[in-house]
């Protein structure tokens, strides 16, 4: 059994898909599963930090292997923000919606050429006796400013991954499974998911 150091459905479901396409045959648990506990404060200055930040307390408060990401997009004319202020982008305690608007709102008079971005995704297993292993994934691509697509969730209707015609809200959860930034991170954690 492993613990996904998230209560985000949309997650387990991913990681679920993505592992069991990769011939995993997993049980998983999120933080949903267990009551009482208190999530610690992701005050690392990378994606890598914040992903053994959550892993590290899931691991300690289970006492089973736990798994745990960190991700978000990073904008070039940005200086690659928002990073790992990703889910915080317009405040904390502010909608991904809200979040969506005002990085569109910052765009606003670009160029599509110029707005290149990446989504990138730390993830981090750490078992209960201490090891730890990170890995990490890379989604290269540009963004539109006007949204596109129910699929996926927070900036995934503004971005056009590299080679596709269409912002990842419109592909299929297959398509963005083999080509997302967490798709290829939990393909790498993989390997390590197997010798456990």
């Amino acid at each position: 059994m492993i613990v996904i150091a998230s209560s985000n459905p949309h997650k387990l479901d991913e990681l679920r898909r993505i592992w069991a396409g990769a011939g995993l045959d997993l049980e998983l648990k999120s933080l949903a599963d267990f009551p009482g506990y208190v999530e610690p404060v992701e005050n690392g200055r990378t994606f890598e930090a914040n992903a053994l930040i959550k892993a590290r307390a899931a691991a300690e408060f289970t006492g089973l292997p736990a798994v745990a990401d960190d991700s978000g997009i990073e904008v070039e004319l940005l200086n690659w923000m928002p990073g790992v202020r990703s889910a915080r982008w317009a405040g904390v305690g502010a909608s991904p919606a809200a979040s969506l608007q005002l990085l569109i709102d910052q765009l606003a008079d670009t160029e599509y050429e110029d707005r290149v971005a990446r989504f990138t995704c730390a993830m981090a297993l750490v078992t209960p006796d201490g090891e730890e292993r990170v890995v990490t994934g890379v989604m290269p691509g540009h963004l539109v400013l006007e949204p596109q697509g129910s699929n996926g969730f927070g900036y995934d209707p503004i971005f056009v991954t590299d080679g596709q015609q269409v912002t990842n809200g419109i592909l299929t959860d297959a398509q963005k499974d083999a080509l997302s930034h967490r798709g290829k991170a939990a393909r790498a954690m993989a390997e390590y998911l197997r010798k456990l």
